[in-house]
């Protein structure tokens, strides 16, 4: 690389610590993406290398900026999905609406996907979040139900799923009705510690403010001030989606999330996620975040996995396979 090839982009001291990582680690991702040489001099950094690489590599390091100056963390999993716009040019998301909340100090949007879902999510009354697993859509929903009941907008944060996951029945567990439900509720209660931390999620619980219930305990029930999530919806029956639609009381509001791809019922024609989606979008108050396999901010493993359950399933469909995503 020549010397003169390069660029000064100037920083904060705190995002251009973010930018190189522990022991350079970021740095070293970047480089190895955009074929540039990352150095933090202090007061921001130097890219030194072609003007393709220099740009996709700014492009990079500013999405990371960005989410420094939102107040949220920076981990490898945000170098990637940076890495990622940097290579496609979108729009960095963590200018899109974060959450000042519990431990975590500010949740932020990783993907411009979820900038749009929390969007929707602050916009609508009912929001549908569709898409593969790791794309963050239960922790958000999560995240953004337990931002409302700290500023006193709800007076409740419900969140229920189908128990039938595992394909037992909750009658041939172990234990009262409790230690039956708790098993299938686990993925909800520990976002829920996660984002509120274990004292004040028993506290919540203690009170009555915050419930984990399946989702055939809302039946028959009235939802008021409540901010109700229902996740895992692609394993609920059109007739369970119904019921749990029609809960909605006063000052409520809900957020449906799942993935048709990975429906565990008997008959994968029954699942009301689908079929909820495509009768009430475009209704008023109503709103539809679509995730694809890019948005995964898990392991990089989990978007390559995805992707190659989505080409075998188009090689079977007879339809053009998705191309695989680009190691970073």
């Amino acid at each position: 690389m020549s010397r003169d090839a390069e660029e000064f982009i100037p920083l904060p001291e705190d995002a251009a610590r973010a930018v190189s990582g522990p022991s350079s680690r970021h740095a070293a991702l970047i480089e190895d993406a955009f074929r540039v040489l990352v150095e933090t001099p202090g007061g921001g950094v130097r890219l030194r290398g072609d003007a393709a690489g220099r740009a996709g590599a700014k492009r990079a390091v500013q999405t990371i900026a960005a989410r420094v100056g939102a107040g949220a963390e920076v981990g490898e999993a945000d170098i990637r999905l940076a890495i990622s716009a940097g290579r496609t040019g979108e729009p960095s998301a963590a200018g899109a609406a974060s959450l000042p909340i519990g431990r975590r100090g500010v949740i932020a949007a990783k993907t411009a996907a979820q900038g749009t879902y929390l969007e929707m999510l602050n916009r609508c009354e009912l929001v549908f979040g569709v898409g593969p697993a790791g794309t963050g859509k239960t922790f958000l929903a999560v995240a953004h139900g337990a931002s409302l009941l700290l500023r006193g907008e709800v007076d409740r944060l419900i969140v229920t799923r189908p128990a039938v996951e595992a394909g037992e029945r909750l009658g041939f567990l172990p234990g009262d009705l409790t230690e039956k439900v708790d098993p299938y509720m686990a993925p909800i209660w520990e976002a829920l510690n996660d984002i509120l931390g274990a004292d004040q999620l028993r506290r919540r619980r203690d009170k009555g403010e915050i419930e984990v219930a399946p989702i055939a305990f809302m039946r028959g029930r009235t939802l008021n001030q409540a901010f109700v999530i229902v996740d895992e919806a692609q394993n609920a029956t059109r007739l369970q989606m119904k019921m749990v639609l029609t809960r909605l009381g006063e000052g409520a509001r809900m957020a449906v999330t799942g993935d048709p791809s990975q429906v565990d019922l008997p008959n994968r024609g029954d699942s009301g996620l689908a079929h909820a989606v495509g009768i009430l979008e475009g209704v008023k108050s109503v709103a539809v975040a679509r995730f694809k396999a890019e948005d995964v901010v898990r392991h990089p493993l989990v978007e390559r996995i995805v992707r190659a359950y989505d080409a075998d399933a188009a090689r079977q469909a007879g339809l053009p396979a998705t191309p695989p995503a680009p190691t970073v």
